[in-house]
């Protein structure tokens, strides 16, 4: 093998590794069990683990939003209890979990999929509108 394919080989398989080796359908699962342990969160009024759910830029939104913690905010916001998946969108680094009563958006991170939009609601034509977001 030459010098170059060993080289070319070597970058694709790094490649590779950047941008994870687990599967869809993996990656599709790991975001309903985080979108459904944010929902069980919230229907245990356990305002701790659910804040823990959302990504930092979210948690902090809502804070400065209801002026108060996460903890006490993110009930504020009366998100409708759902434990039914409908579907389950993944686009690289984002994805889109539709609930029986709620639509959730995710991004990853190094410590897993968080919640970066809850509450969320479609509109003709138009972005969503969601209750719970990330600036």
């Amino acid at each position: 093998m030459s010098r170059w394919k060993g080289t070319g080989l070597m970058a694709v398989a790094c490649a590779v590794c950047l941008t994870g080796c687990s599967t869809l359908g993996e990656r599709e699962a790991a975001v309903s069990r985080a979108a459904l342990h944010f929902e069980e969160s919230v229907q245990r009024a356990d305002g701790t683990r659910a804040c823990a759910a959302l990504a930092p830029q979210t948690r902090q939104e809502l804070q400065e939003s209801a002026k108060m913690p996460c903890a006490k905010a993110v009930f504020e916001e009366q998100l409708s209890h759902s434990a039914a998946v409908r579907e389950v969108q993944v686009y690289g680094q984002q994805a889109r979990v539709v609930l029986a009563a709620d639509t959730l958006f995710l991004s990853a991170f190094p410590s897993g999929w968080k919640i970066t939009a809850a509450g969320c609601v479609p509109r003709p034509h138009q972005p969503y509108q969601c209750q719970i977001k990330g600036g």
